[in-house]
């Protein structure tokens, strides 16, 4: 595998969600830095036994509800 993608959800108190796709591997963080430092580790913590991706994807969604007229 040579990359891994984890969708991205900003929580309302300002924090981050981070869930692979394809994979069970869940983190978070309180700041976009946090959240990157923590789906590296969790990514080398779930492969401890087998080569890794090569690169990690962050793909931030984001969900706007907007009124009608």
């Amino acid at each position: 595998m040579s990359e891994i993608v984890f969708q991205v959800e900003q929580e309302a108190d300002g924090g981050f969600v981070a869930e692979a796709i394809g994979e069970n591997i869940v983190t978070q963080g309180d700041s976009w830095d946090e959240l990157r430092v923590n789906a590296r580790d969790a990514v080398e913590a779930f492969y401890f036994d087998s080569a890794p991706p090569s690169s990690i994807r962050l793909h931030l969604v984001r969900d706007e509800v907007m009124a009608v007229a």
